[in-house]
């Protein structure tokens, strides 16, 4: 146990305990799992993982903090950014949310739609948790207008028909289950977790299967150099597949993907030898991902190369690509800093305005730790936001 870390109560161990005797179970009798298997059940087994679960995530309460969290100004840049995309498809425009988190964010970025007059036919969450899909669904009740609530609807998958409209996704890509590897004289291992001696979980490397080692080659091609032995790190061969099925069935509009992550020649710098793999626990960030199975949040850095190349094998081409600092910029953040400030006297909340324009735009905070990456099909340029094309560093990728 990392003792630096907060004790998980009796009932939160007890939690972890069954999630963790199911996997043992599983590798007893399966064998060697890979640690993309092991993410996966770590987050999403039903009723037992971190995201399956009733625990609280988000916010002050859970174990991080996301941006929308902080309050509204940061959907309402996001709302702008894509308003020119949706007022241009009219009644025929659906917005798409992956991954709706605590609802913060379609609370307010509906309510910024309303005031824009950009309300959309359908506003789609894909939300595989049923805990966070009915704590979403009490928030948006109790805080929309019921005319505005009517238009919110819940899926199971991603639409299977052509659509019109916006995609957007904050910090669902570094949840994706990651595949760890490792290369040892030119070959490429996969990370498997296997059980220990004593029945705790510890990691093995195996020879990689055709996915991953040709995903690493193509790294290692595109980057010029060979990966030095013994450098581990993380990949996601799958994220085309991904893309296609999440994105596929969009035929007309955009997709706005905000993350933390870097360009590929900065993820996979030589010296970042141990990859970006880290666990999330009541707001402290440590590096053992066996710490307590189901209670805490696993996550790596997405690498924005491999987004772009992944969205554009789906038919999208990469509008922009900038830091989240200079996107909310380009998005109106300074407006709304200023109407919000100016609509109150109290000083308490225009206190809590600025903390969230620091935390949103500094470097050493979210400004540039989260890039934000948007993608179009079969739209005029036109309905393209121009600051934010401006502010655009494609060249980085």
């Amino acid at each position: 146990m990392n003792a630096r870390l907060p004790e998980p109560s009796a009932d939160e161990r007890a939690h972890s305990d069954h999630l963790l005797a199911l996997l043992r179970e599983d590798i007893a009798s399966q064998g060697p799992m890979p640690f993309s298997r092991f993410m996966e059940r770590c987050l999403y087994t039903p009723g037992l993982g971190y995201y399956s679960a009733g625990k609280a995530k988000f916010g002050a309460e859970g174990d991080f903090v996301t941006a929308p969290e902080l309050g509204d100004l940061f959907a309402q840049c996001v709302v702008r950014s894509v308003q020119p995309i949706l007022s241009m498809l009219g009644d025929e425009a659906d917005f798409l949310e992956l991954g709706g988190g605590s609802g913060a964010f379609a609370e307010s970025a509906l309510v910024a739609m309303d005031a824009a007059g950009v309300l959309p036919r359908r506003y789609m969450i894909l939300e595989p948790s049923a805990d966070l899909r009915e704590r979403q669904r009490e928030r948006l009740a109790a805080a929309l207008p019921p005319a505005v609530y009517a238009r919110v609807a819940w899926i199971d998958r991603p639409p299977e028909e052509s659509w019109k409209g916006v995609l957007f996704a904050n910090e669902v890509i570094d949840a994706l289950p990651t595949t760890r590897f490792t290369v040892r004289d030119g070959e490429v291992y996969e990370e498997y977790v296997v059980l220990n001696g004593d029945g705790g979980l510890t990691r093995i490397d195996r020879p990689a299967d055709a996915l991953t080692g040709g995903a690493v080659r193509h790294l290692e091609r595109d980057l010029g150099r060979e990966f030095e032995a013994g450098y581990r790190t993380e990949v996601l061969p799958q994220l085309p597949y991904w893309m296609q099925a999440v994105g596929g069935m969009l035929e007309t509009g955009a997709m706005l993907f905000i993350d933390y992550g870097y360009p590929r020649a900065e993820f996979y710098l030589p010296e970042r030898t141990d990859g970006t793999l880290r666990a999330f626990y009541r707001h402290y960030t440590h590096a053992d991902p066996f710490y307590a199975p189901g209670l805490q949040d696993l996550t790596s850095s997405v690498d924005f190369t491999a987004l772009a190349e992944a969205g554009n094998n789906a038919g999208f081409g990469v509008a922009a690509y900038v830091p989240q600092a200079q996107f909310l910029i380009a998005s109106g953040l300074q407006e709304f800093f200023e109407a919000g400030y100016m609509a109150t006297e109290d000083e308490a909340t225009r206190y809590r305005l600025a903390q969230q324009v620091k935390k949103l735009t500094m470097p050493e905070e979210m400004g540039e730790r989260f890039q934000a990456m948007l993608f179009a099909r079969g739209i005029d340029a036109v309905a393209l936001p121009a600051e934010l094309m401006l502010a655009d560093q494609g060249s980085r990728l």
